[in-house]
């Protein structure tokens, strides 16, 4: 064993688990005043921990022992929870979770924003803690990822039970996890997924391969409305004919509740689909979200916020935050489908919505033209680019600015336009609180916080959105 493995691997008994940190990790810290990250154990454990990893400030390691156990505590409804890694706080009773997803934001705000803050509203939570989930992407695999148990044992497993259905192990891209089942979808779909694996073993096709790039099944995308409408996407590797149709003849005639049933022929090296073409093979190319009476047309390559009825409080916080009365002119940068910008439009003068990915723009134009709202312009490019003084000379200047940017938070040219510009409101809707925080204190500079409402969007995992309301100084 090297030097540098057994200073990592050291042995902590009785330690205090108190905190919940980044990345669903739990913290534990010693009387010593050690700091180290679990995965495996909630706040207000008491355990025995072996580390495996030491960097300057902190350790990681794994439970060894559990001396007591916290009454956050639940159990688990799911028998993957401990290998599949998507439903981290799956042991946490929702109510901490809820906590624990506040506190970060607090924390982020404060800590890495230096930020005066208001009187947080609490976190609006999920009525559904599970099933939740609109959009579920799964990898078909050759191999499947082995148990321990499996892996010792003497018995042989032939190559029909090694096929898998599932999620990708975290942090390995070659290995998957079959799920005999998952809580994260509505029933629907855990049919949908059951039944196509089922009918593929049956008939011996051929699941991925990646390390030998062979095989005819690959993935398997699910998309599920609030409306009761269902898509369908399957998507193989080699293309066999006879198997490609008499699976989704299958689907077509065992499941006629699926509205759009398309497939793609996919032979790189990587898995993303939106430099492939996606083809219809029965029913219509997409599937219809609803919303206050708003209808969106959601695609295979659509971005559509993953939790329908979540998405609805969000939109509706972000509105009664921007404080429209029909008089003003509203940009939407990151404005993605549009989904935003036609959710305010009917009480404000003009939208302005702007978004890097062409095909995200036409699916908000052919969606505002689709529920008749004229007041809703839509233009792509760069954010740090487009958002210029020539745009805004084109387009008038904002009475209200809503920003909803990916994880990364805004670029620091988007945060100098909008300090350049001082809208006398600024909504600020984020995935990563940490970024957002980021950017509120350059922000500072003109902007004071009003209001912070974080939404659970997530239930099971760490993931919270945060809304943060910005008036300008006086």
């Amino acid at each position: 064993m090297s030097k540098r493995r057994r200073r990592a691997q050291q042995t902590f008994e009785n330690v205090p688990v108190v905190d919940a940190g980044a990345r669903g990790k739990s913290v534990a810290k010693t009387e010593e005043g050690a700091v180290i990250f679990l995965t495996d154990a909630v706040p207000g454990d008491v355990v025995d921990i072996t580390t495996f990893k030491k960097k300057k400030s902190f350790y990681e390691g794994n439970v060894t022992k559990f001396h007591v156990l916290s009454d956050r505590r639940t159990t688990p409804v799911c028998k993957h929870y401990d290998t599949c890694g998507g439903c981290k706080w799956q042991e946490m009773a929702y109510d901490s979770q809820l906590y624990f997803k506040q506190k970060e934001v607090t924390e982020n705000l404060t800590r890495i924003g230096h930020l005066e803050l208001p009187e947080i509203t609490p976190i609006k939570g999920s009525d559904q803690q599970y099933y939740y989930r609109n959009k579920m992407e799964f990898s078909f695999s050759a191999n499947r990822w082995l148990t321990l148990k499996e892996i010792q044992s003497d018995m042989e497993i032939d190559a029909d039970d090694k096929k898998a259905l599932g999620f990708h192990i975290p942090g390995m891209w070659d290995k998957i996890l079959h799920l005999d089942e998952c809580h994260l979808h509505p029933a629907i779909g855990e049919q949908i997924r059951l039944s196509v694996h089922a009918f593929a073993k049956a008939k011996n096709i051929s699941y991925f391969s990646p390390r030998e790039k062979s095989g005819t099944l690959r993935t398997l995308m699910l998309r599920m409305s609030s409306t009761g409408e269902v898509m369908v996407v399957i998507q193989f590797f080699q293309d066999e004919p006879k198997d490609r149709i008499a699976l989704l003849e299958h689907l077509k005639e065992d499941f006629p509740q699926i509205t759009s049933l398309q497939y793609i022929i996919n032979e790189k090296a990587n898995d993303t689909i939106y430099d492939q073409d996606v083809i219809l093979y029965n029913g219509v190319d997409y599937i219809m979200e609803e919303m206050e009476g708003l209808q969106f047309k959601i695609s295979a390559k659509s971005f559509y916020q993953t939790n329908s009825a979540q998405a609805y409080e969000l939109y509706k916080i972000t509105r009664d935050f921007a404080g429209l009365d029909g008089s003003q002119i509203v940009y939407d940068l990151y404005t993605g489908t549009g989904t935003i910008a036609q959710f305010v439009a009917s009480k404000a003068a003009k939208v302005v919505g702007i978004e890097s990915i062409p095909q995200a723009i036409e699916d908000a134009q052919a969606n505002a033209l689709y529920n008749k709202v004229e007041n809703a312009e839509f233009y792509v490019g760069d954010m740090k680019d487009v958002f210029n003084e020539d745009f805004i000379a084109a387009h008038g200047t904002p009475d209200v600015v809503i920003t909803d940017p990916p994880r990364d938070g805004m670029h620091k040219n988007v945060v100098a336009q909008l300090l350049q510009l001082s809208a006398p409101r600024i909504v600020y809707v984020s995935c990563n609180s940490a970024t957002q925080a980021r950017d509120l204190e350059l922000l500072d500079e003109k902007y004071k916080v009003i209001k912070v409402q974080p939404v659970d969007m997530f239930p099971q995992t760490h993931h919270v959105e945060n809304v943060v309301l910005l008036e300008l100084k006086k």
